[in-house]
C-alpha cells in the first residue's frame, strides 16, 4: 500500500474498531457541525467557505474523538490582459481520529492517533501522521476538563517539489474545555509533532455561545506552524473565523 494512504486507513479503523468490539455497550455519542460562508463584492470580490465536523464517543472501554475540517477561498483578480478571473487562494482539508483505550483506572488510557492534511497552498502537498502512546484525563467535572497525550509515531509528507519528507516523530497534545456558563464554553487545543526534518504545531482557541436550541455561534483562531519550509513561504498560517455550529446529538 502506498504510504500516503496509511493514515487514511488508520482513520477508518479507529472510527469503527471500538464500536464493533463493543456493539452491545450503551453508547454516548455527540457530534457538532460548523459552517461559515463569506461573500464580498465591490472593489474586492471574495468567496470564503469553512466547514467541519467534530464528534466524540464514550464507551465503557473507549473514549474516541473524530475531526474533519475544510477551508476554501476564491478571489476575483485581474489577469495580465485586464480581465477579471476567479482564482483559488486557499484550499485545505484536514481529518483526524484518536481512540483512547481505558485501563483499570479509566482516567489512564492508551491511545492510537492518525491524521491527514491536504493543503494546496502550504509548503506540503500533503502531511500525514500515525502515533500511539499514553493518554490521561487529568481532571473532568461539570465545569472543566483537561487531558493530554504523548507518544512516538511516524510522519509522512510530500513537499511542492515532489520530495518525500518521512520520519519518526514524538507527538504531544492537550485539550482543555471550560464551561463558562450553561450556554457558553471555551476550548483550547494544542498538538505538536517533533521530527528531525520538521516540527508541526496546531493550536486552536475557540469561544462558543448558544443562540437557540442546538444552534451556537463560534469565534475561533487557529495557528498552523511548520518549522521547515521552502524559501519565500511563511512558516505560520493563521485562520480567524466566526462560524455557526449545530449540535446534532
Amino acid at each position: 500500500m502506498n504510504i500516503k494512504y496509511l493514515s487514511l486507513a488508520v482513520l477508518l479503523g479507529l472510527a469503527s474498531s471500538a464500536a464493533l468490539a463493543q456493539d452491545e455497550e450503551k453508547k454516548s455519542f455527540t457530534m457538532d457541525g460548523e459552517f461559515g460562508f463569506i461573500v464580498t463584492s465591490g472593489n474586492t470580490e471574495t468567496t470564503s467557505i469553512s466547514a467541519g465536523l467534530n464528534a466524540t464517543q464514550e464507551l465503557e472501554g473507549w473514549s474516541n474523538v473524530y475531526l474533519i475540517e475544510g477551508l476554501y477561498k476564491s478571489d476575483t483578480v485581474q489577469d495580465a490582459a485586464g480581465e477579471d478571473v476567479d482564482r483559488t487562494t486557499e484550499q485545505k482539508f484536514f481529518a483526524s481520529a484518536q481512540g483512547n483505550y481505558k485501563l483499570e483506572n479509566p482516567a489512564h488510557r492508551l491511545f492510537a492517533f492518525a491524521s491527514y492534511e491536504d493543503n494546496r497552498f502550504s509548503n506540503f502537498k500533503y502531511q500525514g501522521t500515525v502515533a500511539a502512546g499514553w493518554n490521561q484525563m487529568v481532571w473532568e467535572d461539570d465545569k472543566s476538563s483537561f487531558d493530554y497525550s504523548i507518544g512516538p509515531g511516524y510522519s509522512f509528507a510530500e513537499d511542492q517539489t515532489g520530495e518525500s519528507v518521512n520520519g519518526a516523530i514524538v507527538r504531544g497534545a492537550f485539550n482543555y474545555n471550560w464551561n463558562i456558563s450553561d450556554t457558553s464554553r471555551f476550548t483550547q487545543t494544542f498538538s505538536t509533532e517533533y521530527g528531525a526534518d520538521n516540527v508541526k504545531t496546531r493550536i486552536e482557541s475557540a469561544l462558543t455561545a448558544q443562540i437557540a436550541g442546538g444552534l451556537s455561534l463560534k469565534v475561533s483562531i487557529k495557528f498552523d506552524h511548520n518549522s521547515d519550509v521552502a524559501d519565500g513561504l511563511e512558516k505560520l498560517d493563521t485562520e480567524t473565523a466566526a462560524t455557526l455550529v449545530y449540535s446534532f446529538f
